[in-house]
């Protein structure tokens, strides 16, 4: 039997400091981080991504951060095609890659090879549910999700027009619902000698650093960031547009609403989304959990994942 390859994954919540952790075990691996974010794909849109800046990286390699224009598409399936290409460049360096974000279906399409097919969009339903939008409204289509596959629904954003129409797009197109494919690829047995972690906080210390991020943002030009995205001709229903701090600042460019109101709602916003990647990560099988309250630095956590990343490599030889 061929020895599987090391690969680590590092996720949990937004804010919960995966970054700083994730240059530690990158430093002790001889590793290069793959982000696994959905939105840090783009260029021109650092402040409200959180993006790591190159003095950050501290000469650690990173892969898939500003790859793509505001303006293109970006979906798991292609996630899934230059992550698996940059885990085997990553590979025939000697290196070990470590995926790091919080997008867990991107996430799970890598650790457990979930397959897609090409031909799987149904382009007279994407049609459909796409002129329906523009017409009802995506408050309309979500709620038609909600009626369809509940359980999709309550882990998507109903403001998050991407995921609601590929959810329901999925489920017109094939019958089946889309959380039912998601928990059938929680079966699948991962390729590599896998350590999977999810960094957690208690939930009021994460909501404090989740209120503090935001402020820290629209202080560092939030605003400015997403305007300028606006004046280049990036629609608010681009697929880039749909991340928080982004489609929030829509109404205030447009009139519709106050800033402190959209900053409160980009707080709120990612308070849910926070709650919703634990919902999903808890869901994960081989997940192995590490809560920041139970050790006291943040080296202690990262000398308990370099130890278990040891074992796991010693359980797959």
């Amino acid at each position: 039997m061929c020895e599987k390859q090391t690969l680590v994954a590092l996720t949990g919540p937004t804010a919960a400091g995966k970054t700083a952790l994730s240059l530690a075990l990158a430093k002790a691996l001889d590793g290069e981080i793959i982000s696994a974010d959905s939105m840090q794909v783009y260029r021109h849109m650092d402040i409200g991504t959180a993006k790591i800046t190159a003095a950050e990286m501290q000469g650690v390699p990173h892969h898939l951060i500003d790859i793509l224009e505001p303006e293109e598409n970006f979906d798991a399936m292609r996630f899934q095609k230059l992550a698996k290409q940059a885990i085997e460049e990553i590979q025939a360096r000697g290196k070990v890659p470590i995926l790091v974000g919080g997008t867990g279906f991107y996430l799970q399409t890598v650790l457990y090879e979930v397959p897609f097919s090409e031909e799987s969009r149904d382009e007279a339903v994407h049609a459909a549910l796409t002129e329906r939008r523009a017409r009802e409204g995506i408050a309309s289509l979500y709620a038609e999700l909600s009626a369809v596959d509940p359980e999709a629904a309550a882990q998507i954003h109903p403001n998050n027009e991407k995921r609601v129409l590929r959810a329901l797009e999925y489920f017109l197109s094939s019958g089946e619902r889309i959380s039912r494919h998601n928990a059938e690829a929680r079966e699948r047995q991962s390729p590599y000698a896998l350590s999977y972690f999810v960094l957690n906080m208690e939930r009021q210390s994460l909501y404090r650093r989740i209120d503090a991020r935001v402020e820290a943002m629209f202080r560092a030009g939030l605003v400015e960031e997403v305007r300028s995205l606006a004046a280049r001709g990036v629609p608010r229903t681009a697929t880039s547009m749909q991340g928080i701090g982004y489609h929030e600042l829509f109404d205030y460019l447009d009139g519709k609403a106050d800033l402190l109101r959209c900053k409160e709602l980009v707080k709120l916003d990612t308070r849910h989304f926070a709650k919703r990647q634990l919902t999903w990560f808890r869901r994960e099988r081989d997940a192995e959990w590490f809560l920041r309250e139970d050790y006291a630095s943040e080296q202690a956590i990262a000398a308990e994942m370099l130890r278990r990343v040891e074992k796991r490599r010693e359980e797959t030889r």
